[in-house]
């Protein structure tokens, strides 16, 4: 990837590239609209806390990935949030291929309330149609699922992976995965992902999948 330096700032370049229609930009701040995603990015933390602020007449929390941002007053930065940034460039070929079903605009619902049981906060009821979504059905009840999220031009990041708790430990997720990493490299785009540094239980799937880690990355979460 030429241009493997925009993964150092993933939103910004995202909103500048593929998903520029859904930016609020102000001007050097970006933010995605929060009804799809509650994330920001800047290039230069000079003089960007007033940009900040109008941001936050939108939301009552966020997330600003990358560099640690100077805030405005009125705000206060509750957490940062260290992950690690990991890269693939190979496919995956997996032997026990799953019934996997692309959720269209019909599964929205049904997406948005499971993943908010497993990681409520980050999946807003729009996230979906940020890219594709993927899931496993049991008995009729979506059970696992992952999909796409942040995108750039040349890099997607893979996210929402995702499985009900009484549903664990199958292989799903490991399926799920490997069919979305498989359709981004498909389109000629490397495929990307960002897991909490202590998650060691994802970290060791990904690593197995052939995920490698690329650098450390701070999601800091501000809050009125």
């Amino acid at each position: 990837m030429k241009s493997a330096y925009k993964l150092d700032n993933p939103v910004w370049y995202s909103l500048s590239e593929s998903h520029e229609k859904f930016s609020i930009d102000f001007d050097r701040v970006k933010f995605y609209h929060p009804d799809y995603c509650p994330f920001g990015g800047f290039k230069t933390r000079n003089d960007i806390s007033k940009q900040i602020d109008k941001y936050a007449t939108l939301v009552d929390n966020f997330f600003i990935v990358g560099e640690k941002p100077e805030l405005p007053a009125s705000l206060k930065m509750k957490k940062e949030l260290v992950c690690l940034q990991m890269v693939i460039h190979e496919r995956i070929n997996l032997d026990d291929a799953e019934n996997i079903v692309a959720l269209s605009a019909d599964y929205a619902d049904l997406l948005f309330q499971l993943v908010n049981l497993v990681q409520p906060g980050y999946f807003k009821i729009k996230t979906a149609l940020l890219g594709n979504y993927f899931g496993i059905f049991r008995n009729g009840e979506l059970v696992s699922v992952a999909g796409e999220r942040m995108a750039m031009n040349d890099a997607v990041e893979v996210s929402a992976i995702v499985t009900h708790p009484a549903h664990t430990r199958q292989g799903h997720a490991k399926q799920l995965i490997a069919h979305t990493v498989n359709n981004i490299l498909n389109r000629g785009k490397i495929p990307y992902l960002h897991v909490v540094e202590n998650n060691i239980a994802a970290i060791t799937l990904y690593e197995k999948l052939g995920f490698t880690t690329r650098r450390k990355i701070s999601f800091w979460h501000v809050t009125k």
